[in-house]
């Protein structure tokens, strides 16, 4: 798999996709992530990115010109699954869409920045707007991250344990059950007698009535769905 990720700030992500899962998955060749510098293609000789917005109001928003560049740039080299573009009025993120995204071969992530892009960008160009959360932040980076992560662990051959990534929470419409280490006792908790009895069956049912328990307590609107 392919991500690319166009930013204000590219060296925001560095960090944050060169470690741990997502840097294995690097290493291994599994997925190729390449963060692009919008600044790369400004305006002038500031490289200008951004403007006022037409009707006034607070805020700058970044400019047409050098987004529609920067993607007709990339599209001459790549073709894309999806263009998505991470926003607070997009889609909210899901398991669902996650698990869509993972089995795509080329993605191309837009960053908003300042009030956000130009909205004939999002016309041409985008096919998909996703939303990490109601609320806002300073810019698409850190959603751009969070979606990465998210979709590249479930690449097959990222994670060791391939059936973890199919345990998680959300995957089944659940939240994850409670889970347990050794030691057996500490402080006086022990661990529930099922767990440590072997009987596959019962762990299951376990498993999946603290699933559905747990989902009640904490996330009832996943049950009606």
């Amino acid at each position: 798999m392919q991500i690319d990720i166009i930013s204000v700030l590219p060296e925001m992500m560095e960090s944050p996709l060169s470690q741990s899962i997502v840097q294995r998955a690097r290493q291994k060749g599994l997925v190729q992530i390449n963060l692009i510098g919008l600044r790369e293609f400004g305006l002038g000789a500031y490289k200008q990115l951004d403007d006022y917005p037409y009707g006034g109001g607070g805020g700058m928003v970044l400019r047409v010109e050098p987004l529609a560049a920067c993607i007709e740039h990339l599209l001459q080299q790549q073709t894309y699954d999806e263009i998505i573009y991470l926003t607070p009025d997009g889609e909210q993120l899901n398991q669902k869409t996650v698990n869509s995204l993972s089995t795509k071969n080329n993605l191309l992530l837009i960053c908003g920045h300042y009030k956000g892009i130009d909205q004939r960008i999002r016309d041409k160009y985008v096919t998909c707007e996703i939303s990490i959360g109601d609320y806002v932040l300073s810019g698409g980076e850190i959603a751009a991250c969070v979606l990465a992560d998210a979709i590249v662990r479930l690449i097959p051959g990222v994670l060791s344990d391939e059936m973890s990534a199919l345990s998680d929470s959300f995957q089944d419409g659940l939240l994850a059950p409670p889970v347990y280490t050794r030691p057996e006792i500490w402080e006086g908790r022990s661990v529930p007698e099922v767990l440590i009895s072997g009987h596959e069956k019962r762990i299951a049912e376990w498993r999946l009535e603290e699933s559905i328990a747990r989902t009640r307590k904490r996330r009832p609107d996943l049950l009606d769905e």
